[in-house]
């Protein structure tokens, strides 16, 4: 049985990631315009009607741009929590009544033989969840949009075999950033986005023998590099003690307008 991902795009411009195990596949948020997501979704020889649902994590923009044109397109059921229904319709989509799924905070849903467990996060939305996704003993985990690592949030993703985690900003070069203050207060906030640091700090005690890779992603294009975010997550982990062998390369870069390899899940070999 085959269970891998894809994530197709990451990072303040617009999110989604397709998961699919055998004949069942799921988009998690649509947050590129419904072209910009066929686009990449091709590019990954896939098309919208090979999708059986859409989850999302939280109504703000990056996460929800294209949901409405895809759901009515191609007939899609879309899974949120009611808070999230909630701030959906105060803003932007209209998804109709017969599409929508609620999915409490905490519950799992069934495709095919994977399971998809919702968990909260700390972010500046109305009820913002990450996803892990099990399937014959595998486990993909999604965490991004963090304000901080939570005692729930680390029981939730740690063990996993893949991991999807925020390394949105170096905090030096968001302080000397263009954006105004405010703006800097609300990412630094425990309401915000994970920072390079962070990201390692969290990842000392998430990763495991069981962990094979790691992809850092909702990486800042302002005020954050992919090698900066690769060489502070790196330096941080040696400064605890936590090394990789030098013939492992665990961690893995996303990127925000191409999507990245289609990644098998399965364990390492022993």
């Amino acid at each position: 049985m085959e269970f891998r991902f894809t994530v197709l795009a990451s990072g303040s411009t617009g999110n989604a990631t397709l998961v699919q195990s055998g004949d069942k596949m799921v988009l998690v948020d649509a947050g590129h315009s419904l072209k910009k997501l066929e686009e990449l979704m091709s590019q990954q020889g896939v098309s919208g009607h090979d999708i059986d649902a859409v989850l999302i994590t939280h109504e703000h923009s990056d996460h929800i741009k294209g949901l409405n044109a895809l759901a009515r397109k191609y007939e899609l059921p879309v899974y949120a929590n009611e808070a999230t229904w909630g701030a959906l319709e105060r803003h932007t989509s209209h998804v109709p009544a017969e599409r929508r799924v609620i999915m409490r905070t905490g519950d799992e849903a069934d495709f095919g033989s994977m399971r998809v467990r919702s968990y909260p996060i700390s972010h500046d939305a109305a009820e913002p969840v990450g996803y892990t996704f099990m399937d014959d003993g595998y486990k993909l985990s999604l965490a991004t949009d963090l304000g901080y690592v939570s005692d729930m949030v680390r029981r939730s993703i740690i063990d996993s075999d893949v991991l999807v985690l925020e390394s949105n900003h170096d905090p030096e070069m968001l302080r000397m950033g263009r954006y105004p203050w405010n703006i800097k207060r609300r990412i630094l906030s425990d309401i915000g986005h994970l920072s390079n640091e962070a990201a390692g700090e969290a990842l000392c005690e998430l990763m495991t023998e069981r962990t094979r890779r790691v992809y850092l992603a909702h990486l800042s294009l302002n005020h954050n590099m992919m090698e900066l975010a690769r060489i502070t997550v790196n330096s941080v982990m040696e400064d605890r003690g936590h090394f990789f062998r030098k013939d492992e390369h665990p961690l893995r870069d996303t990127y925000p307008h191409q999507p990245t390899p289609w990644d098998q899940i399965k364990r390492k070999s022993l």
